[in-house]
């Protein structure tokens, strides 16, 4: 049972997803406005948080990164707001996951019960560590190091780093890492694994024009290999 955050200003909505929460066995709080879910979330122990973007006295995406500032609870965005921009923008505040309304209670519960698989202890059960050149990706601890430097990576960005690092040298396709990485099913051109790639990228020190460590194999996916 997990303690879900609802951040959704429209009553209707609002009670609807609160409803369909509780109905998955949730215990669900709901609030209306960014600052009660900045107090919320500095507060209570929380185990997710389902974000509207168009909330009355801060724009969700403002809202995205104070909440960034006091808790790294998991953060699925829920909203009418469908464009890439806003998805590529939103993504990088820091959100984990993004669903545009309307959606099913199905979808809703299949994408936070892959958000909070990926976050509860799937990591956790491993113990190995993988080093490939100068990079150690610990995934017991979630720590990732590049020579003496611990990488300061998103959740997302060392559940991609760690799923690339156990398949060494091994181009993993798309569909692949959206499904296994981001838990929900590859629908075609997804923006969201190049934006995480890119951010992951930077914190390596490379480009995808000069990489060392992330390597793009075009029209088929990503690889990490250690520079030779």
């Amino acid at each position: 049972m997990s303690k879900v955050l609802v951040v959704e200003d429209d009553p209707v909505v609002q009670a609807a997803l609160v409803h369909a929460l509780t109905d998955l066995g949730h215990v669900v709080q709901a609030v209306g406005t960014a600052v009660a879910a900045l107090r919320e979330a500095g507060t209570s122990e929380l185990d997710l948080v389902i974000l509207d973007l168009g909330l009355p006295d801060l724009d969700g995406v403002a809202a995205l990164r104070m909440l960034r500032g006091v808790s790294n609870v998991p953060v699925i965005v829920a909203t009418a707001r469908g464009a890439e921009n806003s998805v590529v923008s939103t993504l990088n505040a820091g959100a984990d996951d993004y669903i545009v309304k309307p959606f099913s209670s199905e979808h809703l519960a299949a994408r936070i019960n892959a958000l909070l698989r990926r976050t509860g202890g799937s990591a956790a059960a491993a113990s190995e560590v993988v080093v490939l050149g100068e990079l150690s990706v610990d995934l017991a601890q979630r720590v990732a190091t590049l020579g003496d430097c611990a990488l300061a990576l998103s959740r997302r960005e060392f559940d991609l780093l760690a799923y690339l690092a156990q398949r060494p040298g091994r181009v993993i396709s798309r569909r692949e890492l959206i499904q296994a990485v981001w838990g929900h099913p590859y629908v075609g051109d997804d923006k969201t694994i190049d934006v995480h790639a890119s951010w992951l990228r930077r914190k390596l020190g490379e480009t995808a024009a000069h990489p060392r460590y992330l390597h793009t194999v075009r029209g088929v996916g990503f690889k990490l290999a250690a520079p030779e």
